[in-house]
């Protein structure tokens, strides 16, 4: 859902006379400059406080403003020169501060350049200001440098679009803006906004101008402890259901305290904040097919929070024609469209506690033996192997995560999700990008995490995925360096592809190479090399011992570990725990 387009024709003092494009009888217009001051107040007035700018010459009065702002001491200003890392860095300033964040770009393709942090922004539901730069009306459609139809450029993708014509005041614009990008309207959730702002010359200060003394800003860490709930037991008169709850990305600790209020198992996606405490069961993904319908113990219903996007066998239960299900829904979200999902969707947690029942101590227990034979044949397995793999990386990078943890998409989050154990209580605030759940902008986004929280930063990604961003690497000059740990799985290419049916077509051998070229994607990079160039630290380690001393070590500025391992057996190391886990499942569910 959008809101129409809203220019805003308000006018205000320090105004250019006598512009040849002012109509007869309209108010004098305001020069680009101070219409930037006026867009910056608005901003910071509205809790803005990190703008992110790409350098460019039309977006110079929002430039001036904004260091004017930041001199004063009320402004973070980072700066990128490649405006996808921009709006990524920017995505992730506001996912670790839950504040909106501000983006600004010139004119072109620059703000092209924005739209994949853009739409994760719109399916995430994160707060991600678009301030684009754009010249006059007059020179619209003349062939202009630099010139295109930016309104509206990212249609549907943005709660809200305006188009500020060049001379007036952007205050209405800027104020809707913020009230839809930070889900302040009903039915409406958050999201990202595109805030185009015109400007005509002359676009820099007068020579009488200059900046304020400068006030250095106060800085504060932001959700230095992850959240713990406590709900009420749940009322003996409730029944008893074979129910369990499936927390999916952002459902956050509240999914964990009606599991334990309810006694019900909690199957629960890194990302979903929720995987820890006693009814946490690790790799639950494995054990679904063992309470399918034909099961002794069928599930009878499920509870969802927050959004499941990691793996086949969750949706499969979610189709289930014999299983009941509902979904927590609070408030407004972004990621489905209403009447889209088969889910029951409940508003307040009374009611979803009606629908669950409670679980009896012989559901939970059986749950949690099962959870704990399969996690204890996994490990045997994974340990087995003589070199490091991608789920004993996984492992101990989520065991080992303190303060905040991004998980990378592809298979990095999916090995978590196998192989993290529950802890007691969460030790990280996690994060992921799984609006769309691509692999761009993930060192960006990490980048953005780590200095809007302010605390250490451990991200886990593959060698594409590592690529795909490696521009996100540079930080200019000057510019604020994170204290970040980059965890890169390095297997020569996209080990996922692998576990999927192309795995399947590849030892087949009908397709020849094609697999291996067009999904496996191999490649020679070195990634010393590239970090060498960039100044980033680098440690290579190939075993799980120097890893884990690797990832004992304090969080110190930015450095890169390497983790080289082989993705040609993985396909058959998964096909053993598969086999290992059901075996070890099946004792315990037939009272072995």
């Amino acid at each position: 859902m959008t809101l129409p387009n809203e220019p805003a024709p308000d006018t205000s003092a320090d105004t250019v006379p006598g512009s040849s494009t002012e109509p007869a009888g309209a108010a004098p217009e305001l020069r680009a400059l101070a219409a930037a001051r006026i867009a910056v107040e608005v901003l910071l007035d509205g809790g803005v406080r990190h703008v992110v700018v790409s350098p460019g010459s039309r977006s110079a009065p929002m430039a001036y403003a904004l260091t004017e702002a930041s001199a004063a001491g009320r402004v973070d200003l980072l700066v990128r020169i490649d405006e996808r890392s921009a709006g990524f860095t920017a995505l992730g300033l506001a996912l670790s501060t839950g504040s909106p964040v501000a983006v600004l770009t010139t004119s072109g393709t620059a703000v092209g350049n924005l739209m994949p942090a853009v739409m994760e922004a719109n399916h995430a539901a994160v707060p991600l200001i678009v301030l684009s730069a754009d010249r006059p009306e007059e020179l619209r459609g003349t062939g202009a440098n630099q010139t295109t139809v930016q309104p509206d450029l990212f249609g549907e993708q943005v709660r809200f679009a305006a188009d500020v014509p060049a001379g007036s005041s952007p205050e209405r614009a800027i104020q809707t803006g913020l009230s839809a990008a930070t889900g302040a309207f009903p039915d409406l959730p958050p999201g990202p906004v595109q805030l185009n702002l015109a400007f005509r010359d002359p676009l820099v200060p007068s020579a009488e101008e200059g900046l304020p003394e400068a006030v250095e800003r106060q800085h504060y860490r932001v959700g230095t402890e992850p959240l713990v709930m406590n709900l009420p037991p749940a009322p003996e008169t409730l029944p008893e259901r074979r129910t369990v709850v499936l927390a999916g990305h952002d459902a956050g600790p509240v999914a964990e305290a009606f599991a334990r209020a309810h006694n019900l198992p909690l199957l629960a996606e890194p990302s979903s904040n929720s995987r820890f405490g006693p009814n946490a069961v690790g790799p639950y993904r494995l054990l679904l097919e063992h309470f399918g319908p034909d099961s002794p113990q069928p599930i009878e219903r499920v509870v969802l929070f927050g959004r499941p996007t990691l793996s086949r066998p969750v949706a499969h239960l979610l189709a289930r024609a014999d299983v009941e299900a509902a979904l927590y829904q609070p408030v407004p979200v972004a990621w489905y469209e209403a009447g889209r999902r088969t889910e029951l969707p409940l508003e307040n947690l009374a009611d979803l506690a009606d629908f669950a029942g409670r679980g009896t101590s012989e559901w939970l227990d059986t749950w949690l033996l099962a959870g704990s034979a399969a996690q204890h044949a996994l490990d045997q397995v994974v340990s087995a192997e003589a070199a490091a793999t991608g789920l004993s990386v996984a492992s101990l990078v989520w065991r080992n995560a303190r303060g905040q943890l991004l998980l990378g998409s592809s298979n990095g989050i999916r090995d978590v999700d196998l192989a993290g154990l529950p802890a007691p209580d969460p030790a990280a605030t996690v994060y992921a990008n799984r609006g769309l759940a691509g692999i761009d902008g993930t060192i960006s986004t990490a980048t953005g995490i780590a200095l809007g929280g302010r605390q250490e930063t451990t991200v886990l990604m593959g060698d594409v995925t590592f690529l795909h961003d490696a521009g996100g690497l540079l930080l200019g000059t000057g510019e604020e360096q994170p204290d970040l740990r980059i965890v890169v799985l390095n297997d020569a290419g996209g080990a996922i592809f692998g576990l999927l049916e192309h795995g399947g077509v590849e030892e087949g051998g009908h397709y020849g190479d094609a697999v291996e070229r067009l999904f496996g994607t191999p490649h020679s990079v070195d990634i010393a090399a590239l970090a060498a160039a960039y100044g980033v630290g680098h440690s290579l380690v190939s075993t799980t011992a120097g890893l884990a001393e690797a990832l004992a070590r304090p969080i110190q500025g930015r450095s890169i570990v390497e983790v080289r391992t082989d993705r040609r057996s993985l396909r058959q190391l998964h096909a053993r725990i598969k086999d290992a886990v059901s075996a070890a499942v099946e004792a315990v569910l037939s009272g072995q």
